[in-house]
């Protein structure tokens, strides 16, 4: 969850929770305007139509290009990955705690479900690929945790293709909201992991770096077990 445009606004009022965050991203994805309200009062356009399109020739290199196998990509969003990968001839399973992002998905070719990554999910430990995109590696604001969840459903052999900031960036964690017109979500936690903590990290959620590609701005780590 990444996005440059950024101004300074009035922080959510303590009457939140009007919206859950899987409602404000079904109204995002649905072409409505939602903001990302960060914990010191700076309020950022959600610009999800960055992913409703196709994955771009870049996605498909770092992203795709790499999958020999089935894969589960993690927060699919409205299904570009997922599409690719199924166009590619693989298997692969979107999952979005967003009804919206799957319905989408689905329309585009793609299988889909609604899930929590953190609940029991179909398919079980049969995937030798898991995506991160887009900053996913910030969901729940624990990377560790969820990389140690992740790696629980990998096949022996498999790899974690894992989205990071650049160079400099910190790793960070914060406390974050979305808005829809005058309704606010719940608070959740969303964290930054760049390319100088990804090792760390990665190590503690028994997992090792096996490579770091950067590719027009983007850099992507490739994780496999220790």
């Amino acid at each position: 969850m990444t996005d440059d445009t950024i101004s300074f606004g009035t922080a959510p009022s303590a009457d939140t929770g009007q919206v859950t965050s899987a409602e404000a991203l079904d109204a995002a994805f649905a072409g409505k305007p939602v903001e990302l309200v960060l914990s010191d009062g700076q309020v950022k356009h959600f610009a999800a139509h960055r992913w409703t399109g196709s994955a771009t020739a870049t996605e498909v290199a770092l992203f795709v290009d790499p999958c020999t196998g089935p894969t589960l990509d993690v927060g699919c969003g409205p299904g570009r990955l997922t599409a690719a990968l199924t166009d590619k001839g693989l298997p692969a399973l979107g999952i979005d705690i967003s009804a919206e992002a799957v319905r989408l998905t689905r329309e585009r070719g793609g299988a889909a479900v609604q899930h929590d990554v953190f609940d029991e999910l179909p398919g079980g430990s049969r995937w030798q690929h898991i995506l991160l995109a887009d900053g996913n590696v910030g969901l729940g604001g624990d990377p560790v945790h969820l990389l140690r969840r992740l790696l629980a459903l990998l096949q022996t052999g498999g790899t974690l293709l894992v989205e990071i900031a650049g160079p400099g960036v910190d790793c960070g964690r914060e406390q974050v909201h979305l808005r829809v017109g005058d309704k606010v979500s719940e608070p959740f936690h969303w964290a930054t992991v760049g390319v100088d903590g990804i090792e760390d990290v990665a190590a503690a959620a028994g997992l090792a770096v096996i490579g770091v590609r950067a590719l027009a701005d983007r850099h992507v780590a490739t994780l496999s077990a220790l």
